[in-house]
């Protein structure tokens, strides 16, 4: 586990997969692509590999190579547009939500190219926005994660010490951004990314979703 030398004092949440469950926003902008494009409709699996081959930076599978740029194009574009309507809120997250902002400051950290305004929006719209001290992007830093220039941007923004932060979320550029830094480590499984893609990076701590994390925190200083 991380070194810290106190409590947590900072916790660095991601939103899809995380907070929010965004699996049909993402199976519809894959349908409106594959329509307009006039490719060959993805099934629902293939539809949740997309995003995940994109943070991993893969080619995409079932997507003709000419047509990859056209896809994107329209798939991003369908997805902010559609995502406060198609995604919702995991169960009770705003429960935990209120009981981690007791125990610490929390920021918002998504992989999202959109405005933290438009973010704000979004939590604003699911009733969350209160929770959270600061909202970043990878709008925010030249170096989206994995890269860890976010958490340090965050960390500045909630005034605390790196050392004092830990980082939660559904995929594996959480993890390495956290442990690039130093920072605890928590994962979760509510999002796209299977338990054993999450063992091999080896976070400190994996849970079913983010309702867990509360009772938690205190044991992770």
């Amino acid at each position: 586990m991380s070194e810290h030398r106190g409590r947590i004092k900072g916790i660095f949440l991601d939103f899809d997969g995380t907070i929010v469950d965004s699996s049909e926003a993402y199976v519809e902008a894959a349908r409106i692509a594959c329509e307009r494009i006039g490719c060959v409709a993805l099934d629902r699996k293939a539809a949740l590999e997309i995003p995940k081959r994109m943070e991993l930076k893969l080619p995409l599978r079932g997507i003709p190579q000419a047509d990859v740029s056209r896809f994107l194009d329209v798939y991003l574009k369908t997805f902010y547009e559609t995502s406060m309507e198609k995604s919702r809120p995991f169960y009770c997250v705003d429960e935990a939500l209120l009981k981690l902002s007791q125990k610490a400051k929390l920021a918002l950290v998504t992989m999202r190219f959109i405005s933290g305004t438009a973010v704000a929006k979004q939590l604003r719209y699911f009733g969350l926005d209160k929770y959270f001290t600061y909202v970043a992007t990878s709008l925010d830093t030249p170096k989206p994660k994995p890269s860890p220039e976010i958490l340090v941007k965050s960390a500045e923004h909630l005034n605390v010490r790196l050392s004092d932060c830990m980082v939660v979320g559904d995929s594996i550029s959480d993890i390495r951004a956290g442990k690039a830094v130093g920072v605890t480590t928590v994962s979760v499984l509510s999002g796209l990314f299977s338990r054993g893609e999450l063992v091999r990076e080896a976070p400190d701590l994996i849970l079913d979703n983010v309702n867990e994390l509360p009772r938690h925190v205190d044991f992770l200083e």
